[in-house]
């Protein structure tokens, strides 16, 4: 005996959908991204304003330092570049629990 049910997509079993995949992808690769850049640039910023000039020059100089710290895998530039991503982490772990209790 023929079946008439159609075959299953592959995608059916799936917890996850195709949307929330991409708001997820967008939410962390645009954290990531103002880890990367805007953050050490603020940085830049608030000391130049608050300590004086770079030492090592302007703000290009501290983007090279920055990415070379990156590469040398020193915690606390990885802290920096991984800050915004932890804390999104955080604002939806908090919105999470205090929905929950509700």
């Amino acid at each position: 005996m023929e079946t008439t049910a159609p075959a299953p997509e592959p995608h059916d079993d799936l917890p996850v959908s195709r949307p929330r995949v991409i708001r997820e992808l967008v939410i962390g690769g645009s954290a990531i991204l103002v880890g990367l850049l805007v953050a050490p640039l603020l940085t830049f910023m608030m000391g130049h304003m608050s300590l004086g000039p770079y030492a090592h020059g302007g703000a290009a100089r501290l983007l090279a330092d920055y990415f070379t710290g990156l590469g040398r895998a020193a915690p606390v530039f990885w802290a920096v570049a991984l800050g915004p991503y932890v804390m999104t982490l955080l604002v939806r772990l908090i919105y999470f629990v205090a929905r929950s209790r509700n």
